[in-house]
C-alpha cells in the first residue's frame, strides 16, 4: 500500500515552472565568438549566399552563429569514419584533409565505441531506484549539469589518430580537398552511413555545419540548393558505383566513364510522411497509387536501375490492378535479368515487373550502351549469379503469402531496421514485455502493444530505427539523431524543445509527447506560456541494458520479435513458423 501512494501523481495544479528551451538556445557552439561568425561570413562559399532571402528572425547569421562550429585538427587526427552515421557537413577554412573510402577506409578505423553496458550492480540498482512518479526529468541546475555530462560523453574529445600518416599514404589510394572544399553533403542530405573517412593531412580548420543549418540555407537560397545538391550527386553517386558488387572490381578509368554516362534521379518527396499517412488513414489498398512510377512493366529494358537510397516495390500486373512481387532497398538492381539478357542473347527484352517509389528514392540509372561496352563482358559467371533472381530473396519465393508481403510494403515496414512483430496466436495479453520495457526505463514504458495486423501478425507501436529516419527531418535542435555506435536512433532528452516535429513526422505514430514531472512529482510548467513541458519519447532499444531489448527476453512465449526487415531470410522464417 505504501508502494502504491508514493507512486501517485501530487494533486491536480502541483506545478513547478521553468523556462521552456527555444530553437537558438541549443547552439551547436555556445562559446563560439563574434570573430568566428564573421569569419565564417567572410568565406567565398558564404558570400555567394543571397542574405535577402532569409528572413529576420532566422537570417544567415543567426544559421551560422547558432548551427556551426569551427574545429581544429593536428595531422592524423580522424575527421570523419566511413561507415558511421553522420548528420553534418564539414567547409575546410585550412590546411589539407585526405579521404579514403572502400576497405581501405574501414582499415583506418580505430575500434568503434560501443554504447556503455550496465554492470550488474546497476542492472539490478534500477529496480529500487525507480522515480515514485511517471515521466520524471531534471530540471533547473540539476538539468543543466546533466546536459552538460551528456554533451561530454555523447562528443568528440577522444579522437582516433593514425600514427604514421607518411606510410598510410604510401600504401593506400587517397584524394586531398584543400580550402573552401565541402565534404559530407551525401550523409547530412541523406541520413546515411559516411562513405568515406576523412583525417587531416596537415593541420587543419574547418566549419562543422549540423544538418539544421544545411537545410535551411539549401531552401532559402537557390545557389547554395544547387551546389549542395550538385555535391551530393557527384561524390553519392562515384562512391556508391565503387562499393557495387557489380562494379567493384573495374578500374578508375573506368568508373569514371559509367559515372558520366548514369543519369542520377529522385523520385517522391523528401517528407514523404503526410503523404502516407493520409493514403492509410483512408484505405491502405490506395497506398501504391500514389507511389511514383520509376519504370513501369512492359517497357524496353534500356538501362540497369540501382537503388542509390530509399525503398521501392516490385509489381506486376494482374487483372486491373498490381500484385506486389517483393521490396528492393539501396544497393540492389532492378531490371539485371532483362537488361543482360539483351545483351547475352541478343534479344530485345522488355520489363517483366514495374518498380515503384515507396516514400523518397534515388535511383541512378546506368545505360544499357555502357555495360555492354564497359561492365558485361568483364563479369564473371559467380558476379551474374548474384545479380539475376532477385526474386529469390523476395518474398513470393520465401513463401510469404501475398497477402502478407502487400500488408508489409503498404505499411512501409520495409523502411524498418527493428521492427516489433507480435504473433497474436502465440500472444496471452500478459503484458510482460512492456513491464519489460518500463523497468528498464524508470517505470515509463517507450512502446505500445498495439498497432496494425494482419491475421495473426501485428507490427507494435514501437520505435523501428528506420533505414530513413524521416523522424529526424526537421528538429530544430538536432535532439533525435542516429546513434553513431550502432545506428540506432535515439533522443537526447536534454536538447528536447517538445515542439513535437519528431512526432508529428513518424509515419509509424511510434513518438510520443509526454508531460514530465520533477523528482517531487509536480508538472513542469513553462514559465513563459504556462503550459506543461512535453518531451519526446520511445524506444531506444534498451541502449545499455544487459541482454538487449528488455521486451524480446520478457515474452513468455515466444510471440515477439526484433528484426531487420531486410533480412528476408530470417523473416520469412519467423513468419512461418
Amino acid at each position: 500500500m505504501t508502494n502504491e501512494i508514493s507512486k501517485t501523481p501530487p494533486a491536480e495544479g502541483t506545478r513547478a515552472n521553468v523556462v521552456r528551451p527555444k530553437r537558438w538556445e541549443n547552439p551547436f557552439d555556445p562559446e563560439i565568438s563574434e570573430s568566428d561568425i564573421e569569419k565564417i561570413l567572410d568565406l567565398p562559399l558564404f558570400r555567394k549566399i543571397d542574405r535577402t532571402g532569409f528572413p529576420a528572425t532566422g537570417s544567415l547569421r543567426d544559421i551560422v552563429a547558432n548551427d556551426t562550429r569551427i574545429l581544429n585538427y593536428r595531422r592524423g587526427d580522424i575527421i570523419v569514419r566511413q561507415g558511421y552515421y553522420g548528420n553534418s557537413v564539414f567547409i575546410v577554412i585550412k590546411g589539407t584533409i585526405r579521404r579514403v573510402a572502400g576497405p581501405e577506409g574501414e582499415r583506418v578505423l580505430a575500434p568503434r565505441r560501443m554504447a556503455r553496458r550496465l554492470s550488474w550492480f546497476r542492472a539490478l540498482a534500477q529496480i529500487w531506484r525507480r522515480p515514485k512518479y511517471p515521466e520524471v526529468r531534471y530540471t533547473g541546475a540539476e538539468r543543466r549539469r546533466r546536459q552538460v555530462q551528456l554533451r561530454s560523453v555523447d562528443g568528440a574529445d577522444a579522437r582516433a589518430v593514425i600514427d604514421d600518416v607518411d606510410g598510410f599514404l604510401e600504401h593506400y589510394a587517397t584524394t586531398s580537398l584543400t580550402a573552401g572544399s565541402v565534404f559530407g553533403a551525401v550523409s547530412a542530405l541523406s541520413r546515411s552511413p559516411r562513405m568515406a573517412t576523412a583525417f587531416a593531412d596537415t593541420d587543419t580548420q574547418l566549419i562543422e555545419m549540423r544538418w539544421q543549418g544545411l537545410r535551411d540555407i539549401r531552401r532559402r537560397d537557390r545557389w547554395f540548393h544547387g551546389y549542395i545538391d550538385g555535391l551530393y550527386r557527384l561524390h553519392g553517386l562515384r562512391r556508391q558505383l565503387e562499393a557495387s558488387p557489380l562494379f567493384r572490381h573495374l578500374d578508375g578509368e573506368t568508373l569514371d566513364v559509367i559515372a558520366e554516362h548514369t543519369q542520377f534521379e529522385t523520385y517522391g518527396d523528401f517528407e514523404w510522411t503526410h503523404t502516407y499517412k493520409g493514403a492509410v488513414a483512408r484505405d491502405s489498398s490506395t497506398v501504391i497509387e500514389s507511389e511514383p512510377v520509376i519504370a513501369e512493366e512492359g517497357q524496353d529494358a534500356d538501362s540497369l536501375i540501382m537503388i542509390s537510397s530509399g525503398f521501392v516495390r516490385v509489381s506486376q500486373r494482374r487483372d486491373h490492378g498490381q500484385r506486389t512481387i517483393g521490396y528492393m532497398t539501396m544497393g540492389e538492381f532492378f531490371g539485371f535479368d532483362e537488361v543482360y539478357g539483351n545483351w547475352r542473347n541478343g534479344e530485345d527484352q522488355r520489363l517483366r515487373f514495374s518498380l515503384r517509389a515507396v516514400g523518397y528514392v534515388d535511383v541512378l540509372r546506368v545505360p544499357i550502351g555502357v555495360l555492354k561496352t564497359h561492365v558485361f563482358p568483364t563479369l564473371s559467371p559467380q558476379r551474374v549469379n548474384q545479380q539475376t533472381g532477385w526474386v529469390k530473396d523476395g518474398g513470393a519465393a520465401l513463401r510469404i503469402r501475398q497477402s502478407v508481403t502487400d500488408f508489409l510494403v503498404d505499411n512501409r515496414a520495409i523502411n524498418e531496421t527493428a521492427t516489433m512483430l507480435i504473433n497474436l496466436d502465440r500472444c496471452v495479453g500478459c503484458d510482460d514485455c512492456v513491464k519489460a520495457c518500463a523497468l528498464a526505463h524508470g517505470d515509463n514504458p517507450r512502446f505500445v502493444r498495439h498497432g496494425p495486423d494482419h491475421g495473426p501478425l501485428m507490427i507494435a507501436n514501437a520505435c523501428m530505427h528506420c533505414a530513413d529516419p524521416v523522424c529526424m527531418i526537421g528538429c530544430p535542435t538536432g535532439a533525435i539523431s542516429r546513434n553513431s555506435d550502432d545506428g540506432r536512433v535515439l533522443i537526447d532528452d536534454p536538447a528536447c524543445v517538445g515542439c513535437a516535429t519528431c512526432a508529428n513526422s513518424c509515419p509509424y505514430n511510434n513518438i510520443r509527447m509526454v508531460q514530465i514531472r520533477n523528482h517531487e512529482g509536480a508538472t513542469v510548467i513553462d514559465e513563459a506560456t504556462g503550459s506543461p513541458v512535453l518531451k519526446a519519447t520511445k524506444c531506444d532499444l534498451c541502449l545499455g541494458q544487459l541482454g538487449g531489448p528488455a521486451c524480446q527476453r520478457a515474452c513468455p512465449h515466444d510471440a515477439l520479435v526484433r528484426i531487420d526487415m531486410k533480412d528476408r531470410q530470417n523473416l520469412a522464417a519467423w513468419i512461418n513458423r
